[in-house]
């Protein structure tokens, strides 16, 4: 589970520029202080679709 979080982590650092962007348009500011506790919440989000999706095949190839 430790290198899955690894993982998504690196996935949510690729689109982090594009997403400061998208706030920064907004007037939101992201800092360093707030980026933890949302990539945090991001991991969490990218488990459970990961945990969906695996199901899903399960399903299928039990079929």
């Amino acid at each position: 589970m430790e290198q899955q979080n690894m993982q998504f982590m690196q996935i949510a650092m690729k689109y982090l520029p594009e997403a400061k962007q998208l706030l920064d348009q907004t007037g939101i500011e992201l800092s360093m202080e707030h980026l933890q506790p949302m990539m945090s919440l991001l991991t969490k989000v990218m488990a459970d679709a990961y945990e969906l999706g695996k199901q899903d095949a399960l399903k299928e190839n039990s079929q």
